[in-house]
């Protein structure tokens, strides 16, 4: 079986690939020109160029697979064009390529975000019977982009995975707060406990993959993320023990980060490149709320979470530090 994995050069996506091959499928993977290959390049894959804006420059990609796994996006754009250009349009143009040149494919795997729903409401964790209510720009274009999929669902067999929070080797999200641990500090943003789902690479990679290969997954949209629903203290203590070092905790009122989040994005305006924070940003990372329930998956396909807080904080904490970023 050959599976076509869209974004495998990036954090997320090269996880799902290196997934795939310990499962022995032969994988392929789009990318441009331009991509840094520095995840891919000591893997047996086969690489295929090809851009979002022009569907018949993806022929070559997805002619042949049996199933496409989509994990690429954007996530973060001066505007909101650039959101729905990199998270809508594209899905929908790679989708036109499989029913042009693809019409007998098994699976069309779109992976989402937690942020296309939004916080929850209440103390309880979202779920896929939530109304969504994305806070942000990324996650109205992110909600979009699970619409236009779902409209494909009679002509292609087509599942959708929403991470939340998501870390491990490789991610630069998290780094500057495992950084800030590192130092002797705790950043705390706001006083009241902030609830979250918090997953590992190496367990998203595995639902996605597991969702992927399940036949019951047709037509539907599943969280992956932690059974466990921690908050940002008990992952500063738990990254403390792990360094081995007493930290300080420093809140940060929500008004200060707002404000901090709005001068990043307004001088990122004047730059060539887009910062991931913004004043929106700003609006996720004082949410209560990003917790949700992996029950459905559970049910589903039998996904569990196999990676320990305690275990995945040191397996990203060893390879920063094997790779310098710590």
């Amino acid at each position: 079986m050959t599976i076509l994995v869209t974004g495998g050069t990036g954090f997320i996506g090269s996880h799902v690939v290196e997934d795939l091959l310990k499962r022995n499928y032969d994988v392929r993977c789009l990318v441009r020109k331009s991509s840094n290959l520095q995840w891919l390049e000591a893997l047996p894959v086969q690489l295929v160029y090809g851009n979002f804006n022009d569907v018949d420059s993806l022929q070559e990609a997805v002619a042949g697979v049996d199933i496409v796994i989509h994990v690429a996006g954007v996530v973060a754009a001066k505007n909101r064009e650039g959101f729905y250009n990199g998270n809508v349009v594209a899905t929908k143009n790679i989708l036109d390529a499989v029913q042009k040149y693809n019409t007998q494919l098994k699976r069309f795997l779109h992976v989402s975000s937690a942020t296309a729903i939004g916080p929850g409401q209440n103390e309880k964790p979202v779920d896929e019977t939530t109304p969504p209510q994305p806070i942000t720009t990324y996650g109205e274009s992110k909600l979009a982009a699970e619409q236009t999929v779902l409209t494909y669902a009679d002509s292609i067999p087509v599942t959708i995975i929403r991470p939340p929070a998501v870390y491990g080797p490789r991610d630069t999200a998290t780094l500057s707060f495992f950084q800030s641990v590192n130092r002797g500090l705790v950043p705390l943003v706001g006083f009241s406990p902030k609830k979250v789902s918090l997953v590992h690479a190496y367990d998203l990679a595995g639902g996605i993959v597991d969702a992927t290969l399940s036949e019951k997954t047709k037509g539907k949209v599943y969280f992956v993320g932690s059974e466990e629903i921690y908050n940002w203290q008990q992952i500063g203590e738990v990254t403390a023990k792990v360094v081995g070092r007493k930290t300080i905790k420093i809140r940060i009122p929500e008004f200060f980060v707002m404000g901090i989040a709005g001068i990043s994005g307004f001088l990122s305006k004047f730059k060539k490149k887009p910062s991931v924070l913004n004043y929106e940003k700003g609006k996720d990372m004082v949410a209560d709320n990003w917790s949700c329930s992996v029950e459905a998956a559970k049910h589903d396909f039998g996904y569990r979470q196999k990676v320990s807080l305690e275990e995945g904080i040191k397996n990203t904490l060893d390879w920063y530090r094997e790779y310098g970023w710590l």
